[in-house]
């Protein structure tokens, strides 16, 4: 028996907005669903991912969903939620970043199965053979100006100036929903809770041009944080599904550093726990959010990166924060690893030669680097035994150091008592 999709978005907290008897429909047969994705970024973000669960949920729930990559919308540039006219992409970038999101998509939801595998259409192949007389009368015909007017996309923009361009998007989804819903038996689309008015806009559409069909709209809430933030950026921008672009490490901390307020929301958006799971793990860590964090950047950090890179997250991680990681945690982390923490912690480049013969410790210290201002500060340091190599106690301070030391042949991790991290690069 399928599990009720309504059922597990509703205790997951995830529904904003739907279309009446929608919920029946579901419980009685398989649906073919969609949700839109413009290429207008070179990766998908977690922004875009909270869409993801949505049709992962809907297909673990026994449907079958269908991603639409939008290779003619994405040329448009959607003007929902937004204050202002998008630039627009060249259509070089937007095949570039169409083909790298049809990559990540293949990984994020399955395409094989036999009974509900994913559909991954493009919805440029709807229109590269349409010329504009046919589009304004066949497709323009179809929604007068009064109704597209009406859509809250179009009314927040009208007085701060809107394009023909940016007008004519609504009609370009709503034709999108009439297509796969000729071509596969799509009647249901989903998106987040700013796009229910283009979504409405494609029910209207169908309806308008098949007499007696029955199609349906889902949205989600926007995410946001507790703070009243746009969820899924960082200080530093946004958190992309890229590993070239937000690396593992990041994308793990990101979730290890959430706000405890926005931790309830997000373990039931974006874990895969059922709910019975979800909820003993809360009752057992109640008071206690860092376990749910750890689950949580665990689970995801496996899911998007796989699990070489969650471990090689949390060996950095462990390095870099906890007071108890291990020599051999830090001879395991690869060059790339390394690299990373020298960005991530006060680093000096040194001179390669500098290790020739073995240099001093209270030399490399003070002189060929400044962890430590002084000689005499070097020489207490080590007196007290506060420095170690690579998580190797130093206690003599006639003793020479010398290029066996270094990681990967380049790295050398100085540490002065438990807070105090250094990365020395040698060229």
């Amino acid at each position: 028996m399928r599990k009720s999709f309504i059922e597990e978005l509703t205790w997951r907290g995830m529904i904003h907005d739907q279309t009446p008897g929608l919920e029946e429909k579901l419980n009685a047969q398989i649906v073919i669903g969609y949700i839109g994705f413009d290429p207008t970024a070179p990766s998908l973000t977690l922004g875009n991912y909270v869409q993801v669960m949505l049709l992962t949920h809907f297909q673990r729930c026994g449907h079958r969903p269908i991603v639409l990559m939008g290779g003619a919308t994405g040329r448009i540039g959607d003007p929902s939620g937004k204050d202002a006219e998008r630039d627009l992409k060249s259509y070089d970038e937007l095949d570039r970043n169409l083909a790298h999101q049809v990559n990540q998509m293949t990984r994020l939801l399955d395409f094989d199965s036999k009974e509900n595998g994913a559909i991954l259409v493009n919805n440029l192949d709807f229109y590269v053979d349409m010329n504009a007389l046919t589009f304004l009368r066949d497709v323009g015909k179809h929604l007068t100006i009064n109704y597209m007017m009406s859509k809250e996309s179009v009314k927040r923009r009208v007085e701060i100036g809107m394009s023909y361009t940016e007008f004519s998007y609504q009609l370009l989804q709503a034709y999108d929903y009439l297509r796969l819903y000729r071509d596969y038996g799509c009647i249901l689309q989903m998106g987040g809770s700013d796009q229910w008015g283009n979504i409405t806009s494609g029910t209207e559409f169908i309806r308008r041009n098949v007499p007696d069909s029955e199609v349906y709209a889902l949205t989600t809430p926007l995410l946001t944080k507790a703070d009243g933030k746009k969820f899924g950026k960082s200080e530093e921008g946004n958190i992309w599904l890229d590993a070239q672009m937000t690396t593992p490490y990041k994308f793990y901390q990101f979730w290890l550093n959430v706000d405890d307020r926005d931790l309830p929301k997000l373990v039931r958006y974006f874990s895969l726990r059922s709910r019975e799971e979800v909820e003993k793990m809360e009752a057992e860590f109640l008071g206690f959010p860092n376990a749910i964090k750890a689950s949580l950047s665990e689970e995801l950090t496996i899911r998007i990166h796989g699990h070489q890179a969650f471990q090689s997250a949390k060996n950095v991680s462990d390095i870099l924060f906890n007071a108890k990681s291990t020599k051999e945690q830090l001879h395991d982390l690869n060059v790339d690893d390394l690299q990373l923490i020298s960005e991530e912690i006060p680093s000096f480049q040194v001179a390669r030669s500098v290790l020739d013969g073995g240099v001093n410790i209270i030399d490399l210290l003070s002189d060929f680097s400044t962890v430590l201002p002084s000689k005499s500060e070097a020489r207490r340091a080590i007196q007290g035994n506060a420095i170690t190599i690579n998580k190797e106690k130093i206690s003599d301070i006639q003793a020479l150091v010398s290029s066996g030391s270094l990681l990967h042949g380049r790295y050398m991790m100085v540490e002065n008592g438990k807070k105090n991290k250094y990365m020395l690069v040698f060229d």
